[in-house]
């Protein structure tokens, strides 16, 4: 959060999309470290710092034309890093071993996962819902629509070189490709579903 705050005060001050994107490649490089330094999610401070500037950064302190270059910027980064993580993938899946014993335990993974996030948004909903209405099936929509993938994948890749590390990367890779095919394969349907149309 700290140095959102940082790489914002000092946006606010520039007017060169240069050096704007520059401070915000600092801004994730430095503050990751950081991050890692005090034992902190690094992801997670990445996300607030980039909420930060990807909000009231852009809306006060960027003219148009740094907006756009900042955007084709972290969109051309964007592309690389998911090419290079699909890579690993694909080469990970290679040495992965897929047995009975890892497909049933993904299969119950898959089931507490989805649990997990139903009791996270129906609590909030449940909190919420007495200073805000909330359509009808928010919860359903908001469970089923929770598509894991890259990052899911990044996070298990990057454990390190443990005896369970295989055993968390193949149920990963399981979660995932039920994410993928049958949740967001399914998801259109079910939104017409719960807004009331006929599915035929």
């Amino acid at each position: 959060m700290a140095i959102g705050v940082v790489a914002y005060q000092m946006l606010k001050r520039i007017d060169n999309y240069q050096v704007e994107v520059l401070i915000t490649l600092a801004m994730v490089m430095g503050g990751y470290a950081f991050a890692d330094r005090f034992h902190i999610s690094g992801p997670i401070a990445m996300v607030v710092a980039g909420l930060l500037i990807g909000n009231h950064g852009r809306t006060f302190a960027m003219s148009d034309h740094t907006q756009e270059r900042l955007d084709d910027f972290w969109e051309l980064i964007d592309e690389i890093l998911n090419a290079i993580l699909f890579m690993l993938i694909g080469l990970e899946i290679l040495i992965i071993p897929f047995n009975l014993k890892l497909f049933i335990s993904g299969l119950f993974s898959i089931v507490i996962t989805l649990f997990a996030r139903w009791a996270c948004v129906g609590g909030a909903v449940l909190a919420m819902r007495p200073f805000r209405p909330f359509s009808q099936g928010v919860v359903t929509m908001m469970t089923w629509g929770g598509l894991r993938g890259g990052i899911s994948v990044a996070l298990a890749l990057s454990l390190p070189y443990v005896p369970e590390r295989t055993t968390i990367i193949t149920i990963t890779y399981i979660i995932v490709i039920f994410s993928i095919v049958v949740q967001g394969m399914t998801l259109p349907k079910l939104a017409d579903r719960l807004s009331g149309k006929v599915i035929l």
